[in-house]
């Protein structure tokens, strides 16, 4: 029995060694742990704060787009104007270039002595005249029905 315990005071002095070895870590952990529950003890309110301030934020930039919305659902009406004012004289330009040009093709006396005489201008003139004036007696005589 001696030696059993001589073996457990050899034990018990190693694991004595051991804990005044160990006790400056655990000191030194205990420190770190207290510091990151100061820490985080804050924390639930800061993100409580960041995430009303981004809701405010979302509810800034819903109002804005719901505004924007309005003013365009408003100038939607002279965006269709502008559209068909354009799509209009596109129409009238092209069918003036096709009247002009079935004049230009056409090989008549008529367009011999205006080319002899260097008329071509003054004939597109009296061209575009006539069309205007026959696409106002069209569009007249569309809206009287």
């Amino acid at each position: 029995m001696d030696w059993l315990g001589i073996g457990v005071s050899i034990i018990g002095v190693a694991l004595l060694i051991l804990v005044l070895l160990l006790i400056r870590p655990l000191n030194k952990l205990a420190a770190v742990l207290s510091n990151l529950q100061k820490s985080t003890k804050n924390l639930p309110n800061q993100v409580e704060d960041l995430t009303s301030q981004a809701r405010d934020t979302l509810s800034a930039g819903n109002d804005t787009l719901q505004t924007v919305n309005k003013q365009v659902k408003e100038l939607s009406p002279i965006f269709y104007m502008l559209g068909d004012a354009t799509r209009a004289a596109n129409h009238a330009s092209s069918s003036m270039a096709d009247v002009v040009m079935k004049v230009r093709e056409d090989k008549s006396e008529g367009n011999v002595f205006t080319s002899r005489n260097h008329l071509e201008g003054l004939y597109g003139m009296m061209t575009l005249v006539y069309f205007m004036i026959q696409t106002s007696k069209n569009r007249k005589t569309i809206d009287m029905s």
